[in-house]
């Protein structure tokens, strides 16, 4: 019996040796050192039935858009530390009230579903959907009201792995839909307004806190590298998901991206480069492959347009798994509820967080 309880002493002290081990390599783990599964237009509801028969009739292509999320904070309950945002600029308030789809709706002879009834997008802002007019339901209309969703959720979760958010600043036109106001140098700066509007300094991931006393980002990225994930508990990353020309538009606001609250997307070489996005992880493997390697964080999709999803095709997560990038995003971590298809994204462990090694 003396035998039997020294070596189950041994064990019992050997494992919890492991177990602090591991916790300490998890501290000391960095950011860029992890894979997270994200949502691609987190905000998205979907469009309703009656106007997307309508939309499909027209073209076939559009059944691109049919697919919903859960609310915002359900996605981070479930485990998701990627999200993606697309905002609108309307300074004055009013300019994306009353959408056509509504009234495409009434003529199938059928009552829309009730549409901002709290008059949210009358009121001065960004404002966040996918598509003025055709996809414009979402579960926050204000961008605002997500962020102050999205802190909290994080304070009543302390502890949490960093949440990496992607931002397009949408103004494309649209045939038959109402024009965009253009996001101009000025017009992008009310993002980081807003965003600082909720967020405290010690919440946010910028590009100050990660290039610190080196002369630029990229520098310090490819020299020092990311913090551990110990030292960005409890923060939130916001990516400009944007080409050059919105951009450098952007940049003119600020040198070297001192006093930015955005990374922007930005090739190897350049000073303000330190996160990539390369949204075809089979076409881009061999470079997301690379840009990992010497630092860089990167996002790329698991899936898009549904094409993934109708064909149970899990091709491009398993490239976007084994290139490294460290956030995957799709619009499938739960099953579609609109098309026979068990498709879903996870990783092996179960979950929607792991380690680059695992």
């Amino acid at each position: 019996m003396k035998i039997i309880s020294t070596v189950a002493l041994f064990l019992t002290t050997f494992l919890l040796f492991l177990n602090l081990l591991h916790n300490k390599n998890d501290q000391e783990m960095k950011l860029n050192e992890i894979q997270v599964i994200g949502s691609h237009n987190s905000y998205k509801i979907a469009i309703e039935e009656p106007l997307f028969n309508y939309l499909l009739e027209k073209n076939e292509a559009l059944e691109a858009l049919q697919y919903d999320h859960i609310p915002l904070s359900a996605q981070l309950n479930l485990g998701l530390r990627g999200l993606e945002l697309d905002v609108y600029h309307d300074p004055e308030g009013g300019h994306y009230t009353n959408p056509k789809g509504l009234s495409i709706v009434k003529a199938a002879g059928k009552e829309p579903i009730p549409y901002d009834v709290e008059k949210k997008l009358e009121a001065p802002g960004l404002k966040m959907f996918h598509v003025q007019d055709v996809d414009f339901r979402s579960h926050q209309l204000v961008f605002k009201d997500a962020l102050k969703e999205l802190k909290k959720w994080s304070q009543e979760h302390e502890g949490h792995t960093p949440v990496i958010i992607t931002i397009n600043a949408k103004d494309a036109e649209v045939p038959l839909t109402r024009k965009p106001l253009p996001f101009t140098a000025e017009a992008l700066l009310t993002i980081d307004e807003e965003i600082r509007e909720v967020f405290e300094q010690k919440s946010l991931i910028t590009p100050d806190l990660i290039t610190g006393d080196f002369e630029n980002l990229e520098q310090a990225v490819l020299t020092k590298g990311w913090p551990s994930l110990k030292e960005l508990k409890n923060r939130f990353l916001f990516v400009l998901d944007e080409g050059d020309e919105k951009t450098d538009a952007y940049l003119s606001n600020f040198s070297n991206l001192h006093g930015a609250v955005l990374f922007v997307d930005k090739e190897e070489g350049n000073p303000n480069a330190g996160f990539k996005i390369l949204n075809d992880p089979i076409k881009d493997f061999n470079k997301i492959e690379k840009l990992v390697k010497l630092g860089y964080m990167v996002r790329t999709r698991a899936d898009a347009d549904t094409k993934e999803a109708r064909n149970n095709d899990y091709t491009r997560f398993e490239k976007a798994k084994a290139s490294g990038a460290q956030v995957i995003t799709t619009d499938y971590y739960l099953p579609s509820q609109y098309f026979d298809s068990d498709f879903k994204i996870i990783f092996d462990n179960g979950g929607y967080e792991k380690s680059i090694q695992d």
